[in-house]
């Protein structure tokens, strides 16, 4: 298991490096300049010289890729062109609301999904089954923004249990802050547990039909016995890889939900330093997104090991 551990390690180390120079190519590689964007298209430019020199502009490509990597080894991502304050500052700020949001958002999808997914398998082809394959596809049909929308119309405006939007924070406590996220969470919840339910169901099927669980039931299992002995961790490889990318897509794709509930998280902070050319963040958020992206793969490696202890041996 810990050679099997270092190679994922190693994996991990040389994505990051490829990530950084792709992330630091294409957005250097956008046209506009920030200067300019701050001062105006009427500033002299003799100004706009003497900000690119505070702000670091006018350094070769290499220069500023260079000092941008290792300043983040440190924990340095710079200063915000825009709002002169450090980018760690600002990311540790909307962290707390999109963090929070993707964990919730997939602790209800989990809820959700596992047991529909189980549920249908056991009753494959029954009125169970087809109820919620029904569902399913709905709600993969549905677009989150739009379900959104009518959660705010139909629990914030109509029934008035939540608010339409804004985050108060967490120092109004624990109960405050889950109760501001929880019709986000929902709305992005539902469509990813539509999916989740679909893979489970798909995935315990396919064990299902496997000749160690006839082998079992030759034993004398009941079905809910083989299934819930054996082919329900059998079964779970495709369903953690299928988590592992829902939480990447919710911690990292939830732009149009934080714009519909108007939350100060990653998503919303990439938008608006797009708009406003703050290079520095969109660098330092986005390589941040996709560390997280892929410590989550890499995490699930692990839990495949750990699942089905045959891979370490391929390795």
């Amino acid at each position: 298991m810990l050679r099997y551990s270092l190679k994922r390690l190693l994996s991990l180390a040389i994505s990051l490096v490829i990530a950084s120079l792709v992330i630091f190519l294409v957005i250097e590689v956008a046209p506009g300049d920030p200067a300019s964007f701050m001062l105006g298209i009427n500033a002299q430019e003799d100004t706009l010289n003497a900000l690119r020199e505070e702000l670091g502009l006018n350094q070769s490509k290499l220069e500023r890729y260079l000092s941008w990597t290792f300043g983040m080894l440190q924990g340095d991502f710079g200063t915000s062109y825009t709002y002169r304050t450090p980018v760690a500052d600002m990311v540790q700020d909307r962290l707390w609301v999109s963090l929070p949001l993707a964990i919730y958002a997939l602790a209800l999808s989990t809820l959700i999904a596992f047991p529909a997914g189980i549920y249908a398998a056991s009753r494959r082809g029954g009125l169970g089954d087809v109820s919620i394959m029904g569902a399913t596809q709905l709600g993969v049909a549905i677009p989150n923004f739009w379900f959104a929308m009518m959660l705010v119309l139909v629990f914030a405006i109509n029934l008035r249990w939540f608010s339409a939007g804004g985050f108060p924070g967490w120092e109004d406590g624990l109960f405050t802050g889950l109760k501001a996220l929880t019709l986000p969470a929902i709305a992005l919840a539902l469509p990813q547990a539509a999916i989740l339910a679909r893979v489970m169901r798909s995935s315990l099927l396919d064990i299902l039909n496997e000749d160690f669980i006839r082998t079992a039931r030759a034993k004398g299992l009941t079905p809910q016995q083989a299934l819930w002995r054996h082919a329900l961790r059998n079964a779970l490889i495709p369903v953690l890889t299928i988590i592992g990318l829902q939480f990447s897509f919710l911690l990292a794709g939830s732009i149009i939900i934080e714009q519909v509930f108007y939350l100060p998280g990653l998503g919303r902070l990439v938008f608006q330093s797009i708009s406003q050319r703050d290079l520095i963040v969109v660098e330092s958020v986005v390589m941040l997104l996709v560390f997280a992206v892929i410590l989550v793969n890499f995490i699930v490696d692990l839990a495949y090991a750990w699942v089905d202890p045959r891979l370490r041996s391929r390795t």
